[in-house]
């Protein structure tokens, strides 16, 4: 069954520190682009990210996320005491060289006060690196986890688009059922003319001279080859959209040449139902293209 490029994954992985959630957003795309939309997964292991994403999802553009909630006592802030330290070092350094006295105990607490405000000085345990070689594994099975996810949304997806779009084909071929109910009257309509014009130049022509000039006239206006072009291709359509596992892109080119005949049809009309017929056919045939953008 075709799926939808279009998806949506959700996992969890419980660390000792917190909760690591991973999410995972699908959209069309003609190649795989891959934006992984955090800074918690570690260098060497984007490269291992985007490969399984790369081999599980195919095409499309995906958004790859991860969120981090910390638990209470990893949450707690610190302070970080080697900085608190040097920082006061520095401080105490530069008051004696400017020979500078504070003369009771404020002025240290001044100091510290001060020392407080001083970037990075109060840790968040959350900011240090969450994900590690001991916690790779449980995020390495969230991330399949949201991968599975995704293309069962997917594949949900794609049963609808394989209901709409094949159902169009039909409509398709339908409508060129109709165009064939067209031929005979076309034929009559074109004898008619011819006549018509021959009586008003008041000319005579020869019976025989005159079917051979309908036959080479009809001939140039004939579209039965177009016809069965059309239906070979409705039947590819369907025999790949049914066949392949990943149809998405050889449909796209199967739809280029159905509207090639159906525009030569239209092209080569002279008659007014089947020019009418031609322009539903072609409505439909842009619906499917639309939907067919959107399968993997």
């Amino acid at each position: 069954m075709i799926q939808s490029m279009t998806g949506y994954g959700k996992a969890e992985a419980v660390l000792e520190a917190g909760k690591l959630t991973i999410e995972i957003r699908t959209l069309n795309g003609k190649s795989a682009d891959i934006n992984l939309k955090t800074s918690l997964l570690p260098k060497d292991k984007e490269l291992l990210v985007r490969q399984k994403i790369a081999d599980q999802l195919g095409r499309g553009t995906i958004d790859f996320f991860v969120n981090w909630e910390p638990n209470a006592a990893t949450e707690a802030k610190k302070l970080n005491e080697e900085l608190i330290e040097d920082y006061y070092r520095q401080l105490n350094a530069i008051r004696e060289k400017l020979n500078v006295e504070t003369g009771d105990s404020d002025g240290d607490n001044d100091v510290f006060t001060a020392i407080l405000r001083f970037p990075d000085v109060i840790d968040n345990a959350a900011k240090k690196e969450i994900i590690n070689e001991d916690n790779w594994s449980k995020v390495d099975a969230a991330i399949d986890e949201a991968l599975e996810a995704v293309n069962n949304y997917r594949s949900r997806e794609g049963k609808a688009l394989y209901k709409d779009v094949t159902s169009r084909v039909g409509n398709i071929l339908e409508l060129e059922n109709r165009v064939e109910s067209f031929e005979h009257e076309r034929i009559d309509t074109v004898r008619t003319k011819l006549t018509k014009s021959l009586e008003e130049l008041q000319q005579k022509p020869d019976p025989s001279r005159f079917e051979q000039e309908m036959i080479f006239y009809l001939e140039k206006y004939d579209i039965n080859e177009e016809k069965v072009r059309l239906r070979q291709h409705c039947k590819y359509f369907m025999d790949t959209i049914d066949g392949e596992e990943k149809p998405g892109k050889k449909l796209g080119f199967i739809i280029q040449e159905m509207g090639r005949e159906i525009n030569t049809t239209g092209s080569k009309a002279n008659h007014a139902g089947i020019q009418q017929t031609v322009v539903l056919m072609k409505d439909e045939l842009e619906k499917i293209r639309e939907q067919c953008m959107n399968i993997l």
